[in-house]
């Protein structure tokens, strides 16, 4: 397995273990949602190695875990840095 499809396939087990969407995650990472769901899909061949330091950096993890073999343990998964945009909730109206 390459290091891509390793990358890939780490980044979406830890979105889906914190419960975040991609939009929510590109966004705690400082990513354009466009950019990170082809990072995340694959389409992406080749990914920078500030990309990947970046990405690490939103999950205050070191970058070589999202290119290791080993799946990242959910227990010692740390919590994104930053904090969730907050969603706006509308009432609906009667």
């Amino acid at each position: 397995m390459g290091s891509v499809h390793r990358l890939v396939e780490n980044l979406k087990l830890l979105r889906q273990q914190h419960g975040l969407t991609q939009e929510e995650f590109a966004a705690i990472a400082g990513f354009n949602y466009k950019y990170y769901q082809e990072i995340e899909s694959g389409r992406k061949k080749q990914v920078l190695l500030e990309t990947v330091d970046r990405l690490a950096d939103a999950y205050t993890i070191k970058p070589s875990a999202l290119i290791d073999d080993a799946v990242p343990d959910p227990t010692s998964l740390a919590k994104p840095r930053f904090p969730l945009p907050q969603k706006r909730w509308r009432r609906k109206r009667a």
